[in-house]
């Protein structure tokens, strides 16, 4: 059985689509780019967020413009932040884990932080890192490595939960077990096509992630 759980947290632990599809709208009107949908946003997304941009505007994006649209994304996107609640079953799956559990967040460190304490979900993680910097839309496999290298956990013992394509790479990027979310950002189709286990609840995710083998 794993020892450790990696969670992510927009998506996933956090119920924020509905903001982020207000915040995305909101940058790229700033370019005259098209308004998406949730279902829009949940096919199409991906990382680098450079690269989803590019493909909802069907041109190049630079990164002085990216550096622009990212700033407006979370500028919009802080406004309605208060809003968002933990995913319904968030709290029951963290409790239903039997082992050390810990938070990789792709949102920046010190507004993660303050989220996770409003959230009370502190006293449950065992490390919470965000992402370092002021421009966001990498990919995670880097700081996922930095995470696991920081708890001086091995990747053998640990299995992440997310909601992206991304999510997958970067745990075999690493090493780590994964179960993808089909209820957060990324279609189901998606995510059944990396060939990993999905779930449609967290609950359930986190009932196959103690079953994982890694």
């Amino acid at each position: 059985m794993t020892r450790h759980l990696v969670w992510d947290w927009n998506g996933t632990l956090l119920d924020d689509l509905t903001l982020c599809v207000i915040a995305t709208n909101t940058c790229l009107a700033m370019v005259g780019g098209p308004q998406i949908t949730a279902e829009d946003h949940r096919r199409d997304f991906r990382r680098p967020v450079v690269d989803y941009y590019s493909f909802v505007l069907g041109r190049p994006v630079d990164a002085s413009e990216f550096q622009r649209l990212d700033e407006a994304f979370h500028d919009a996107y802080r406004l309605g932040l208060a809003t968002c609640a933990l995913t319904a079953d968030a709290l029951e799956a963290m409790a239903n884990w039997g082992g050390s559990q810990s938070l990789l967040s792709m949102f920046f460190h010190d507004e993660l932080m303050v989220e996770v304490d409003r959230h009370g979900l502190r006293p449950r993680l065992s490390r919470v890192d965000g992402l370092p910097g002021t421009v966001g839309g990498q990919r995670k496999a880097a700081f996922l490595a930095a995470h696991l290298s920081a708890l001086d956990i091995p990747a053998r013992d640990v299995v992440l939960i997310g909601d992206s394509v991304d999510d997958g790479d970067a745990a075999a990027a690493v090493g780590a077990a994964c179960v993808l979310y089909a209820g957060g950002f990324t279609h189901e189709s998606h995510l059944r096509a990396t060939g990993l286990p999905v779930a449609t609840s967290l609950v359930e995710a986190v009932r196959i992630a103690s079953e994982v083998n890694v």
